[in-house]
């Protein structure tokens, strides 16, 4: 047979792997039905189909077998692998689990063995080696195909669970926004609260200043009155000056009072003015914490509805966690067969050197050939000539012959019409002779042929006798195509010989 490799490796760790233009075509390794029991037939076949599978993980694989050749072809295999074990780091982070994952190991060797031994079950089953390569390349790409499926949900579930991280991450900062704005809106509700406080103590400290001024006037006031009224006995003369002074006394005083109305109307307006602000603030902070209600509300639903989600993901990502250390397994033993199958590939390359030296000794040959070529290339030519005129020659037995097969085509189709009736006859007489002698069925014959003897008919009779008169038309006629055919000369005889030895 012939095994054809192409492979290349990259670093240390064997990232990727790639075997590719795999042919496996063993020569006169299959087992017929008639051989079945012969021990070396099966052992060679057994050793392809393991040299096969240790090779590689056969992708969807083409099985041919034409005359008694089995080959076998495959598309390139990826095996990848990596320096680390995905979920060493669990097993890092959670020392305690690890009596539980080891566990879990076990069983999951446990079913790898059931499945393994129902599938070699499945396989003794199989009559043929072929077979058995058949189904298990089947398992395989199966196999393939439910890995590549699980992948693609992984990637799937992968791209779902960043839009949900992000989507969370939005509501989060949304939330903390909101927080924010709810606690700025406090603090400024209590600053106004508080500048309220300090507006209306001050507005109040202010009146009770106003008050004491306007007490301590109205005292000097009521205490100047008093003296100009003891002086006034005394002071006639200057009445008509304290009334002057008295007059513009009151005018003061009045301008005093109207400042002071005007002061008391600014504060009254101040005042609703803050209570409006107040209540403009009040009706913001009750609008802000309806709004914060609504939002907790639609948080908190989006929360359970994440958690739910999460939870069924997290569950389809142990599934698919289980799935993967399976396939990792089973990689593993691939692994392991890739190596046996490098080293068949290093006993194959010293083959190859010493095919090469054998080479070099045939360039020798072949320069001693080339001497004597020259001497035969001038017998060539002189044949060439004497061969041209048997190509003409050959042409025109060519044609006589194709004549002789279309002659001899026809003689066979007579023949088997000849034999039909022949045989069709036979059965009749037999009929007939079992109707005369009226004797039990015989063995050669059918229960229908048995009722047909029974029951005679005498229009059968004139049918039997008129197909034996045609029988021997046909046999004269026969007779004389086969005369005019042996004419025609010796070979046209011993081929029409040949083929009705061949129908006979």
């Amino acid at each position: 047979g012939e095994i054809v490799f192409s492979f290349e490796f990259r670093g240390e760790n064997m990232e990727t792997q790639d075997v590719c233009g795999l042919h496996v075509a063993p020569r006169g390794l299959l087992v017929d039905d008639d051989c079945t029991d012969s021990a070396p037939g099966l052992h060679a076949v057994d050793a392809t189909a393991e040299i096969i599978e240790n090779a590689c993980n056969l992708h969807p694989a083409c099985y041919t077998r034409e005359s008694g050749l089995l080959s076998v072809s495959s598309t390139c295999v990826m095996l990848e692998t990596r320096g680390e074990i995905p979920g060493s780091e669990d097993m890092r982070m959670d020392p305690a689990g690890g009596e539980h994952h080891l566990l879990l190991d076990k069983n999951k060797e446990k079913a790898l063995g059931k499945e393994v031994m129902l599938l070699m079950q499945a396989l003794n089953t199989l009559s043929t080696p072929e077979e058995k390569l058949a189904a298990l390349c089947k398992k395989y790409a199966d196999l393939l195909e439910e890995n590549r499926s699980v992948q693609k949900q992984i990637k799937l579930l992968q791209k779902k669970q960043a839009q949900i991280v992000k989507e969370k991450v939005h509501l989060q900062s949304e939330h903390s926004k909101a927080i924010l704005a709810r606690s700025k809106l406090e603090s400024l509700c209590r600053e106004l609260q508080r500048h309220n406080k300090t507006l209306k103590e001050e507005n109040m400290q202010r009146a009770r200043e106003e008050e004491e001024r306007r007490k301590e006037v109205t005292a000097h006031f009521q205490m100047t009155l008093n003296e100009i009224q003891a002086q006034m006995d005394q002071h006639n003369l200057h009445n008509t000056k304290l009334r002057q002074e008295n007059i513009e006394l009151a005018e003061q005083l009045k301008k005093l009072i109207e400042q002071y109305e005007l002061r008391e109307e600014h504060i009254d307006k101040v005042f609703k003015h803050k209570e409006l602000q107040q209540q403009l603030v009040d009706a913001k902070l009750q609008r802000t914490t309806e709004i914060m209600k609504e939002v907790d509300e639609e948080h908190h639903r989006e929360r359970e509805f994440l958690l739910k989600e999460a939870t069924e993901l997290r569950h389809k990502c142990e599934l698919m966690k289980q799935q993967e250390a399976q396939l990792k397994q089973q990689l593993s033993l691939y692994m392991d067969k890739f190596e046996e199958f490098q080293s068949t590939l290093a006993k194959s390359n010293e083959v190859f050197t010493t095919f090469r030296q054998e080479m070099e000794k045939m360039t020798k040959k072949i320069k001693k050939l080339e001497k004597e070529t020259t001497v035969w290339r001038t017998k060539w030519e002189n044949n060439n000539k004497a061969l041209l005129q048997m190509a003409e020659e050959k042409t025109l037995r060519d044609k006589e012959y194709k004549g002789l097969q279309v002659k001899l085509e026809r003689l066979e189709k007579l023949c088997r019409a000849l034999q039909t009736e022949r045989n069709d006859l036979n059965k009749k007489v037999q009929l007939l002779q079992c109707q005369l002698s009226g004797n039990d069925q015989p063995l050669d014959l059918t229960e229908e042929d048995y009722q047909a003897c029974k029951t005679p008919d005498p229009p059968e009779l004139a049918v039997v006798n008129t197909s034996s008169q045609e029988e021997a038309g046909s046999q004269s006629h026969a007779t004389a195509i086969l005369n005019q055919e042996c004419s025609t000369g010796d070979v046209e005889n011993a081929v029409v010989a040949s083929g009705i030895d061949s129908v006979d």
